[in-house]
Parts: structure tokens; C-alpha cells; sequence
């Protein structure tokens, strides 16, 4: 098992990271993405990212391993990617303001939602007010394509900003991806999400031993099929579910 000292930034909650927080669990455990119980699971509610490299950074627990500037670094980038781009797609950020007052908010809400701290005042309607007045003429799916193509070249540029840890890029695609989908959703456009890899499924440790027959009996055949699996046990040999408990029971 590798393993890595964190955190190397302290962390603490902004003013949109614990509800975020919440809306991503409650729809990765609906998608299969996290356990049932992983609002109690200190690995994934934890600012600080696991020290364990075989488990995934939650999107909120990237603060504790980059910190602050290569997060603006990335945005940077990124805007300066899209003050370079076609008119049509640039204009729509110009009106607003200029690349440091962009950099500067959308780095502001980056961090306070990784676990930086309390620096997007306003929160989720602030945030919302922005798409709906300042950038509505790109909430559509000529927009977001072009945003999600521009963010995309910048992430494959921007490796060096990403620390040694192989966890930070897929961690950054999976924050992209939940809010694109947030957004499609509202704006009711086609959802153009293609970041790259994100996180995959988070499977529990279970300790046979620490449960009831009854906690043993209602995990699924899945389950208990990894779980036995990672003990050492030839789980062809237990072709049912019932023989599988039965055999978690003895252990």
C-alpha cells in the first residue's frame, strides 16, 4: 500500500463546500458511486484528502493536497485559453470583465468548494445569478462544448500543476463533471461533460467480524463476493448468495 502525508494545506469549509458536499454524496450513492453510508465514512466526508493513494480524492479534499496556486494556475489557463478564442465565445466573458476579474472568481469558488476556505461570498446564488444574466447567452450546448473543450486542453497542459499525486487530475475531472451535469440539468442543454476519467466506484471495507448476521445477510451478492475475494477466499466455490454468508459467518 502507498502512501502519501496529508494534508499538506490546511482545509476548512466555505461558504459552498459542505452543501456541494452533500448534493455530490446524495447523488453517488443514487448512482452506485458510493456506499450507502458514506456520509459517515471519514475518508470521504474529511477535507483532507486519503493518505492512501488506492482510494480516490473527493473533489472537496483537493485543497489539502495542491493548495492554493495551482488552482489559480489552472484557471488561469484556462482563461487565458478562452480571452484567445473566437469572438463569438469571448465577447460573451469580456462584457463582464477582464481576465484578471475572472481568474480571480471562478479561483474563488474552486477553492472554497475544494476545501480551501470561505472565499465565493454569495455561494450557490451568486453563482446561479451568474449563469443566468451574466453568461446565459453561452448556458446552451454550443456553449458548454466550447467550454468543456477549452477546459480540457487546459488540464492536459497543466500536469505540472498537479503534484505527483495520479489522483488530482481524475479528482478535478470528477468536480467538472458533477457541476456540467448540475448545469445541464438547469439549462436543460445536452450534457457535454468529457473532462476524462473520473472516480470510480468507492467500495467499503468490510470486517465481517464487526457485524451481525443480520448487517451480513442484507449486503449484496456483490459484496460479499469482494469482500470474501479480498480475504483470500475462491468465491467459485460459493456459487449462491446464501453460501457466501454462510461462509462470511465463519470468518
Amino acid at each position: 500500500m502507498t502512501t502519501v502525508d496529508l494534508p499538506k494545506f490546511p482545509t476548512r469549509h466555505g461558504y459552498m463546500s459542505e452543501a456541494i458536499q452533500h448534493a455530490y454524496i446524495a447523488q453517488a450513492i443514487e448512482k452506485g458511486l458510493l456506499p450507502s453510508d458514506a456520509h459517515r465514512m471519514p475518508e470521504v466526508v474529511s477535507l483532507t484528502a486519503p493518505s492512501n493513494l488506492s482510494k480516490p480524492i473527493q473533489f472537496w479534499q483537493l485543497f489539502s493536497v495542491i493548495g492554493q496556486d495551482p488552482i489559480v494556475g489552472i484557471v488561469k489557463r484556462f482563461y487565458e485559453r478562452v480571452f484567445a478564442d473566437e469572438p463569438w465565445f469571448t465577447s460573451v466573458f469580456e462584457r463582464v470583465g477582464g481576465l484578471g476579474h475572472h481568474v480571480s472568481t471562478q479561483a474563488s469558488m474552486w477553492i472554497d468548494v475544494m476545501g480551501g476556505g470561505p472565499y465565493y461570498h454569495g455561494a450557490e446564488f451568486r453563482l446561479r445569478f451568474h449563469h443566468t444574466h451574466n453568461a446565459m447567452a453561452l448556458m446552451n450546448d454550443k456553449g458548454a462544448e466550447r467550454w468543456v473543450t477549452l477546459m480540457r486542453d487546459t488540464l492536459d497542459a497543466s500536469s505540472d500543476l498537479m503534484s505527483d499525486d495520479p489522483r488530482v487530475r481524475t479528482s478535478i475531472n470528477t468536480f467538472l463533471t458533477y457541476f456540467m451535469t448540475k448545469y445541464a440539468d438547469e439549462f436543460a442543454f445536452e450534457d457535454r461533460h468529457i473532462f476524462g476519467e473520473t472516480n470510480g466506484p468507492l467500495k467499503r471495507r468490510i470486517n465481517f467480524m464487526r457485524m451481525t448476521t443480520e448487517a451480513i445477510e442484507a449486503l449484496s451478492a456483490q459484496e460479499l463476493s469482494d469482500a470474501l475475494a479480498e480475504r483470500g477466499v475462491d468465491v467459485s466455490q460459493y456459487p449462491s448468495k446464501q453460501s457466501m454468508v454462510s461462509k462470511a459467518l465463519m470468518m
